[in-house]
């Protein structure tokens, strides 16, 4: 494996070096960035969270490593939270190379006091979205609290939506924006956006199956119509959900066959173990289009403030992510704040257009994954047209 020179760097991303090494040597897991992926001391390294992808490729000649897979011939991801070195004497290696996973999330105990535990959200959550700086940067705006919060933190950027024509999401970024007194741009897609853009997600990401397309076309053409504005950088609301029992399935979870685990607490830690499937999905189709994300909700203090929550202050049957909206109490307009929010593929009606389209092309409901075919289908065409 090729593991950089001094002529190589900077090679890593989303923390300092020395953040880095006090974390491997102190073995926290959170040390205080916004996620890092990378080369440090001769070893590659990937957060908790994977918040930064990261791959290696072994197969080439000179194994190698990238940021993204598309620069490799075979990429293999590191997994979050993993060292890789080379292997030492005696070592049980891969091709001369050990894996270490060497971070884990913390599992501490909730805090038992309800105010002080929305004081602590509130304090992180609006330290975190005021600091990204507002030159060159968007916001990815649905009209739902964690987006809203987002935006509060820099009223400079401008908020771009995305959605099908007559769609909830658009509808609802509106009514925000005009809440919230901000300016907002609507990014309208058809089924010719649609077309064009499913090969390029598919080859950004590596992912064809239906549910990752979906849920990524309307972030691709935010993202898209930002960069063509001139933005660098587009701020996000994601890990929200996760972080804060945003999903229905973890109200209940002893009675919800999507969880394994039988409790709120447990059931949220279990959705937040899928982050770093989604956000590479999430980071890897933002830069495929041009712009950076930001992501001040899974800042490292968040993530630490909001891992201590009780059950209580996470989901019920009445409210979900409690604590991130009474944070929000005065932050956002109260509209805003307490506004229930589709999923996105939903709500912009991504996968209802996607499914129209795969069936206008013959791909019907009663054929197996008549959509993944579709995409298939798109994808081959692509290719062998260029």
């Amino acid at each position: 494996m090729r593991f950089p020179t001094a002529a190589d760097r900077p090679r890593l991303r989303g923390a300092t070096a020395s953040m880095v090494r006090q974390a491997l040597e102190t073995g926290d897991p959170l040390p205080g960035s916004a996620g890092f992926a990378g080369a440090v001391d001769g070893q590659l390294v990937r957060d908790v969270l994977g918040r930064e992808p990261l791959f290696i490729d072994e197969t080439a000649e000179s194994p190698t490593w990238a940021f993204d897979p598309v620069s490799l011939e075979n990429p293999e991801l590191v997994p979050a939270g993993s060292v890789v070195r080379r292997s030492q004497s005696g070592e049980t290696d891969r091709d001369g190379l050990t894996l270490d996973e060497r971070w884990a999330l913390p599992d501490p105990a909730p805090v038992t006091d309800s105010a002080e535990a929305i004081a602590a959200i509130r304090e992180v959550v609006l330290r975190s979205v005021r600091e990204p700086d507002p030159e060159g940067l968007a916001i990815a705006f649905s009209g739902g609290v964690d987006s809203a919060v987002v935006a509060a933190g820099v009223p400079e950027a401008p908020c771009y939506v995305a959605g099908f024509d007559g769609c909830h999401d658009v509808a609802a970024a509106r009514a925000a924006a005009d809440a919230m007194d901000r300016e907002l741009r609507d990014v309208e897609f058809g089924h010719d956006d649609i077309v064009r853009a499913v090969p390029d997600i598919v080859r950004t990401t590596g992912r064809s199956n239906p549910m990752d397309v979906q849920i990524a076309l309307p972030l691709y053409f935010v993202a898209e119509q930002a960069a063509a504005d001139g933005f660098e950088r587009l701020a996000v609301g994601q890990g929200a959900d996760e972080l804060f029992g945003g999903y229905r399935k973890v109200v209940d979870p002893a009675d919800d066959h999507r969880v394994a685990a039988g409790t709120v607490r447990r059931a949220t830690r279990e959705v937040i173990a899928t982050l770093p499937k989604q956000l590479l999905r999430d980071v890897l189709t933002l830069r495929g289009v041009g712009v950076e994300p930001v992501a001040p909700l899974l800042h490292d203090r968040v993530v630490s403030a909001a891992l201590s929550l009780p059950a209580e202050l996470l989901a019920t049957e009445a409210e979900r992510k409690i604590a991130l909206r009474r944070a929000a109490e005065g932050v956002v307009p109260e509209s805003v704040r307490t506004a229930e929010k589709k999923a996105v593929q939903y709500g912009t009606y991504a996968a209802r257009e996607l499914d129209r389209l795969a069936r206008q092309a013959g791909f019907k409901r009663r054929m197996d994954d008549h959509v993944g075919q579709y995409i298939d289908s798109l994808v081959e065409a692509e290719s062998d047209s260029s």
